[in-house]
């Protein structure tokens, strides 16, 4: 049977789409891959620099949660990098189609992403199943391991600079230090009065379950992406 003009489109589609996506994962993932080996580093030169000088109490502790998550503790804080594994290509206002990068070629602008989250280490602890947690900074790299980053603190390679260089240890430890920075300066507020004026017998009932009673940095606030 004759191919038509149109399977023949979608077969070609088929191979130049799945061959881009395929690099782009694997590029994501080899960077996540450094992303882990620099946070393991830096957590054990922090943890030297630190020796003495903290409660024994307090901890800071790198853990490795499989292929696609890795956590970082410091003092009450917990630091979640999670690796999606899908590949995204960014909407029509976004600005990076701005960039003379991404104008040269469009497949520039598909891209994997690392999330970084950051939660209260207490939420895990006690199992508070509801806290909220902060999608704080992600990093995106495409099939050229170009990077950019955006979020909470996130100045060392802003989205017109995408393309201008790849992603390397040196870049990820810049990205890394302003995430710590940024969440150990993010304090827990205490809510409005109004948002916790009334509560349950359940609530009260379920004394083990710390999760009946919500916890979050900026729960009753709001919580800008102002500098994304």
């Amino acid at each position: 049977m004759e191919t038509s003009s149109l399977r023949s489109k979608i077969l070609e589609n088929v191979v130049r789409k799945s061959n881009l996506k395929q690099k782009i994962f694997d590029n994501t993932f080899s960077a996540f891959s450094l992303l882990k080996e620099t946070l393991f580093e830096m957590a054990s030169e922090m943890d030297d620099e630190l020796d003495g000088k903290l409660d024994r109490r307090v901890r800071l502790e790198y853990r490795d949660r499989g292929k696609f998550e890795t956590q970082l503790q410091v003092a009450g804080d917990l630091l979640i990098f999670q690796m999606h594994t899908d590949i995204f290509r960014f909407d029509g206002n976004h600005l990076v189609w701005q960039t003379p990068y991404v104008q040269n070629d469009r497949e520039n602008a598909y891209c994997g992403v690392i999330n970084i989250y950051n939660f209260l280490s207490d939420s895990f602890k006690f199992n508070r199943n509801a806290d909220e947690g902060y999608l704080i900074g992600r990093i995106f790299i495409n099939k050229d391991r170009c990077y950019f980053a955006e979020g909470k603190g996130q100045t060392s390679k802003r989205v017109m600079q995408f393309g201008s260089s790849e992603l390397d240890r040196d870049a990820l430890v810049a990205i890394l230090e302003a995430a710590i920075n940024f969440s150990l300066n993010f304090d827990l507020l205490m809510p409005p009065y109004e948002e916790n004026k009334r509560v349950t017998v359940d609530q009260f009932n379920t004394k083990m379950d710390n999760s009946k009673f919500v916890t979050g940095k900026r729960l009753g606030y709001e919580f800008d992406v102002d500098d994304i």
